[in-house]
């Protein structure tokens, strides 16, 4: 990282802006030393999903946190432009002429980072040696080393391409992080399983979490072939690909045309029937994510000397990959993930990076079980909206709305919804930073009805009937409902509902019957709370505590007291290819357009059918892009 000028900047708490962007995922986020004051992705504003513009909203949004009477000590954007360059040049001139789309594409995004960088900063910063360029994996590491619990750690980065690093293994101790190791491109392992990703038919660099719940569909009878020629694993995690199978080196695709007949089989059209053959490839593929991230972070321990490790970089998102980590992992005592392990969280750790070198105090010993005694503040980082500019968009939109002058009514009131069935949309406080709703800007259901995944899945979401959705769980009650792993504040864990829930046939008594419809797949194994969980009875788990200070944890206390039942169906605020919902517009917006029973936001309860007729003609209306 090239700092300058940090003798006039070294005295007290720093306030740093964090940019990231112009390949997908932009963000920015504002830090003071070690505290994260503010930080949102550009998507949320502009309603692009995966916006890789340059984050102007996101940056108004921050700023609007500069402390009173502050200025800026510095801007840090999240990689260097100029060794990211040399490796799409060099990649460019290897493979022409087919690398020339890659090589276009890549001027395009150093343009916009020309043009739009200084107006940015533009009477925000008076100083331009106060600006600062970290590079991909080291903001990464320090999104995941700096805000988690621990004071010293073994620190593993995996995702698609930074610069030239892929993968790399850092040691964080207090205010310094260290390389230990790397491997580059075009090695990747983030690119290998997004090349699955469009082999199953899937979108690259958003459909990664489908190709994830695809998995245990299937049987991994395709694993050791991966191995034996498209991926070579040493024991130590490193890795070669066999790069005549794949194509994301030149910027057309991800899969070569050998990649299919390798199969025996041509990629899947995307929204075409999956076939078993795409479920067993999905389920080999990642069982060699799980073997390969496993290796890693064995070593990142070995390498360090460190008995905790924390995980960023879009690999990280993969939840079944995390939970091997921290079930099958000697030595391992403690997991992070940084729940904005993928691009957006880079100008959280390019910000963090500059604020802790500049800054005189250290990085505060914390070593506690994890919580949410972090430095993320639960996710909620994002905008706020206060009561007066929420009703004045209920009123603006003629709905018919409730206001209660008391949480615990209103709480109270939630719960009786719920219990009756009902589907709602759940918007309060600020929004999450990071891909996961955790619970301000959620849909929230009863998971327990054999009919709710379906319900939520094409009448509120508009996707594929076949994918659950998370449980959100109070932690006092999470050991008696599920195995394994029973505490996941961030959503980016997997756990396996207790044995005594499940009623229906064991999942291998169906996996791999030649059923292509995968709802009726999906529904043929039961439990007591279908809707939460897959085929193979695990739940990407989200467990909440008082200490979240969050209202879904006081919702879901209502809803345990009046029926029994600890959890509640947790799904994001938003409809297939939307990104989740940002202001009460777009929260009236989704409400409006889909079969969302009430919607729950700030102090007011809106119900479908308190409303006139026109608001029955809205329904299912809204159109949605392909995710």
């Amino acid at each position: 990282m090239r700092v300058c000028g940090t003798e006039n900047l070294m005295s007290g708490e720093k306030i740093v802006l964090g940019v990231s962007g112009l390949f997908h995922d932009s963000a920015a986020a504002l830090v003071k030393g070690n505290k994260v004051l503010a930080a949102a992705q550009e998507e949320r504003f502009t309603r692009k999903k995966g916006d890789a513009s340059f984050p102007v909203n996101s940056i108004k949004y921050c700023l609007r946190h500069l402390p009173k009477g502050c200025d800026l000590d510095a801007v840090a954007f999240y990689e260097n432009p100029r060794l990211k360059m040399d490796r799409i040049f060099k990649s460019a001139v290897r493979n022409a002429p087919r690398g020339a789309p890659i090589w276009a594409q890549a001027l395009r995004a150093v343009d916009e980072l020309n043009r739009q960088l200084p107006k940015a900063l533009l009477g925000i910063l008076d100083d331009p040696e106060k600006l600062f360029f970290s590079t991909h994996h080291r903001s990464h590491a320090a999104s995941a080393f700096y805000p988690s619990p621990f004071s010293k750690a073994a620190v593993l980065v995996v995702d698609g391409v930074g610069e030239w690093s892929t993968t790399s293994i850092w040691s964080g101790d207090r205010n310094e992080l260290v390389p230990q190791g790397e491997v580059r491109f075009p090695h990747s392992l983030g690119l290998f399983y997004s090349a699955f990703t469009q082999y199953c038919g899937f979108k690259v660099n958003s459909g990664e979490y489908k190709l994830m719940g695809l998995a245990p569909f299937g049987n991994p009878i395709y694993e050791q072939k991966i191995l034996d020629e498209m991926i070579d694993v040493k024991p130590d995690g490193s890795f070669t690909l066999n790069l005549k199978y794949f194509e994301f080196h030149t910027g057309v695709s991800t899969i070569s045309p050998l990649f299919g007949s390798f199969f025996g089989e041509p990629a899947r059209l995307p929204e075409s029937p999956v076939s078993q053959h795409f479920m067993d490839i999905a389920a080999s593929v990642q069982s060699v994510i799980n073997q390969v991230m496993q290796a890693l972070a064995r070593s990142a321990l070995e390498l360090t000397g460190m008995n905790r490790l924390c995980l960023a970089g879009g690999v990280a998102l993969n939840c079944v990959a995390n939970s091997k980590i921290f079930l099958n992992t000697p030595g391992l005592e403690g997991v992070w993930v940084q729940p904005a392990a993928g691009d957006a969280g880079g100008a959280l750790g390019a910000a963090f990076d500059v604020a802790l070198q500049l800054s005189e105090r250290p990085k505060p010993s914390i070593d506690k079980a994890i919580k949410n005694k972090d430095g993320m503040q639960g996710g909620y980082l994002g905008p706020h909206y206060s009561p007066v500019q929420i009703e004045s968009a209920l009123q603006r939109n003629r709905l018919v709305y409730t206001k209660y002058e008391s949480d615990e009514q209103l709480c109270h009131a939630v719960a009786d919804l719920l219990a009756k069935g009902q589907i709602l949309g759940h918007f309060d406080g600020r929004m999450e930073f990071g891909p996961r709703a955790l619970g301000n800007r959620s849909i929230l259901a009863d998971p327990r009805p054999v009919d709710m995944m379906s319900r939520v899945n094409l009448k509120i979401k508009f996707r594929e009937g076949w994918r659950p959705f998370a449980p959100l769980v109070l932690l006092e009650e999470s050991e008696r409902l599920f195995e394994g792993i029973t505490e996941s504040p961030y959503m980016l864990l997997v756990s396996r509902l207790n044995k005594r829930f499940c009623t229906g046939p064991k999942v291998n008594d169906v996996r791999g019957s030649g059923v292509y419809k995968l709802a009726e797949l999906q529904r043929s194994v039961t439990t007591e709370f279908n809707a939460i969980s897959h085929i193979d009875y695990s739940s990407r788990l989200q467990t909440v505590t008082n200490e979240s200070e969050s209202r879904v944890y006081r919702i879901l206390k209502a809803f345990h007291e009046s029926t029994g039942c600890p959890m509640l169906l947790n799904t994001s605020f938003n409809v297939r290819g939307e990104p989740i919902v940002c202001a009460p517009g777009h929260a009236i917006k989704c409400f409006l357009n889909t079969h969302m029973d009430a919607l729950v936001i700030g102090d007011f309860i809106v119900s479908k059918s308190a409303q006139e007729s026109w608001v029955a003609g809205r329904v299912g209306r809204m159109k949605f892009n392909d995710d």
